[in-house]
């Protein structure tokens, strides 16, 4: 079993735990159970349930009816997963953006608790 963590910036937000609050139910009831998966199989959980996106970047996938959401995440020593970002795809391609902000994200998460979660 993996242990699975919500971003959170330095002021406190969650901004994955406000996405999901966005979500209409059922999308974020199935999103949550895919995240609940994510945490008891982590790198054993591949296509087409989640891909490697970009430099240790991953995107968890969601699809309820026609509305399809992702996740992004890293995996951290120890068992970890941290989740980055929440966004709804409307392309085929997932946006460099949201890419770019997972790697933000994680910079941050590794510089505040990156040497004290051995």
């Amino acid at each position: 079993m993996f242990e699975l963590e919500l971003y959170e910036t330095e002021r406190g937000d969650q901004p994955v735990a406000e996405f999901l609050d966005s979500l209409e139910p059922k999308m974020n009831a199935k999103l949550v159970g895919m995240m609940e998966l994510l945490e008891e199989l982590g790198t054993a959980l591949r296509e087409p349930y989640t891909a490697a996106l970009s430099d240790g970047i991953f995107e968890l996938r969601c699809k309820q009816g026609s509305s399809i959401t992702r996740v992004l995440f890293f995996f951290y020593v120890g068992r970890r997963i941290v989740v980055t970002n929440g966004f709804v795809k409307k392309t085929q391609k997932t946006p460099r953006e949201e890419i770019r902000l997972a790697k933000e994200r994680r910079k941050d998460w590794m510089r505040r608790y990156g040497a004290e979660r051995h």
